[in-house]
């Protein structure tokens, strides 16, 4: 069982910054994906920003160069971190933690309310 709890959603104008912060805790914690997603009010959820087991990671386009992801892991804890720059109107939306473990769980966060309006 995997544990994830989210932080750091807000109110910010154009232009700010924002971290937020997803903290993945259960034993035997293994990913084959780990990251963060979004959902604008009328849209399908998508990807923003995730590492895969293979050690790669991917950005969606809208976001590339603004937004970076990072984690720290230790025994039984991993957090990952979106930091989020330049932020636009457009990169309004709920923005969900997921983990997919080695054995293919697939874990969400609550979601965290991230607002960009000035």
């Amino acid at each position: 069982q995997v544990q994830l709890v989210e932080f750091g959603g807000g109110l910010v104008q154009p232009g700010e910054s924002l971290k937020l912060s997803c903290a993945a805790s259960g034993s035997d914690f293994s990913f084959k994906v780990m990251g963060w997603y979004r959902q604008a009010p009328g849209k399908e959820r998508e990807v923003v920003a995730l590492f895969t087991a293979g050690g790669t990671t991917n950005y969606a386009d809208s976001v590339k160069g603004r937004f970076t992801i990072s984690r720290d892991s230790t025994m039984n804890m991993n957090v990952v971190y979106l930091q989020m720059d330049s932020l636009k109107p457009e990169d309004t939306a709920v923005y969900y933690c997921r983990v997919v473990t080695i054995w293919g769980t697939d874990y969400w966060g609550q979601g965290t309310q991230v607002t960009v309006s000035s």
